[in-house]
């Protein structure tokens, strides 16, 4: 992966995942990013009307304000067969290994305080083949995984997990 920008597959182990901060706000419409006040994501829904500068400019004449959703962006550390690295998993990736969107993994987590802390246990150890690229921006200081496949026959998404943990049904 050192010399070329071609996505590499690896076959890595989870070795941890940061849990403080496993989500970023962003435009419903245009998904660009917003900024994630502390007090107002505290106060109000995840999926709460937040003002995107843009869209609701230019939708003047639409539905009103554009709302916010919440996407993955997780920090992890694998380890393969030669090395540990840091990594980002962004929304895509993340929902594999999650099985739930942000907004109600984030929605799961203001019920159960600790639910983010578990689910990082809960994946510590999992075999995973991944795909790796480099960051586009050259400001990124981590590789990114475009692709996850979970390697254990018995692979069940963290929030089935957290489900079964804290005695909550599932919502279909």
């Amino acid at each position: 992966m050192e010399g070329d920008d071609k996505p590499s597959p690896q076959i890595c182990t989870v070795v941890a995942i940061d849990h403080t901060n496993f989500s970023y706000r962003v435009c419903s419409v245009c998904e660009k990013t917003l900024p994630d006040n502390a007090s107002a994501t505290a106060a109000t829904s995840s999926s709460s009307f937040s003002l995107c500068k843009y869209c609701n400019f230019n939708n003047a004449f639409n539905h009103g304000p554009s709302t916010s959703k919440r996407l993955f962006r997780i920090l992890m550390s694998i380890a393969s067969d030669t090395k540990v690295f840091v990594v980002v998993m962004f929304d895509r990736a993340a929902r594999v290994l999650f099985g739930c969107s942000a907004d109600e993994f984030f929605d799961f987590a203001k019920l159960h305080p600790f639910s983010a802390e578990t689910a990082a246990k809960v994946l510590e150890g999992e075999m995973l083949r991944v795909t790796l690229s480099k960051p586009k921006n050259g400001n990124a200081q981590h590789q990114r995984v475009v692709s996850v496949v979970p390697l254990r026959s018995g692979f069940r998404p963290a929030i089935e997990t957290l489900r079964e943990l804290y005695g909550v049904r599932s919502v279909s």
